[in-house]
């Protein structure tokens, strides 16, 4: 029976102890500091500044991150290289936009959604042109790369806009009229209802 009394003043031990402990007042716990707002604030500063415009941007997803330069595709040209587009004996590439300040065209544009009809000018875009009239249009890359801007103008728009290197409408799309006015130069007089896209 000795083993059983030992057995059983171990049991007794361990219970009593486990009693004490657990009313016993341990360390209370304290919530760590939160953190989230300076692990943010680290990752902005290594993202860098663009000069992409936000205000006013209505298209689904937002506006979209400029490109950064680097790598074969942006990086800097060595000495002696020349970039897309150059000529080798000095002259630039130029666009729909780079008209000599005697030869801008003006024309009458109405524009049917906003109410009003406004002179237009042949060297800057209809999108820019209607930010200037205080109207708040759809736009998102500025660049011809999507249809956020779509536009329809009453005729074939091969014959009444130029466009500056859009990627999105095809030759039967524009035939039909539309255009996607922040790369669109106006070459005449049109109707124009904005927000359609083909």
């Amino acid at each position: 029976m000795e083993f059983s009394a030992t057995a059983f003043l171990i049991g007794v031990a361990l219970a009593v102890g486990a009693v004490v402990l657990h009313y016993l007042k341990g360390t209370p716990w304290t919530p760590s500091e939160d953190l989230s707002g300076e692990v943010l604030e680290r990752r902005a500063e290594t993202v860098p500044e663009t000069d992409f415009p936000e205000p006013m941007n209505r298209s689904i997803g937002g506006g979209g991150a400029v490109a950064v330069g680097g790598g074969e595709a942006g990086g800097e040209l060595a000495e002696g290289e020349e970039g897309e587009g150059s000529e080798g004996d000095g002259a630039t590439a130029s666009g729909p936009g780079d008209i000599p300040e005697d030869e801008i065209e003006y024309y009458e544009v109405e524009w049917v959604k906003e109410g009003e009809t406004i002179e237009v000018a042949n060297n800057e875009p209809l999108l820019d042109q209607g930010e200037e009239q205080g109207w708040d249009l759809p736009y998102a890359c500025r660049e011809g790369s999507c249809v956020s801007c779509g536009a329809r103008v009453d005729g074939d728009a091969n014959d009444l806009v130029e466009h500056d290197n859009q990627q999105m409408l095809d030759e039967n799309e524009m035939s039909d009229g539309y255009v996607l006015t922040c790369v669109a130069y106006p070459r005449g007089e049109f109707s124009i209802e904005t927000n359609e896209t083909p």
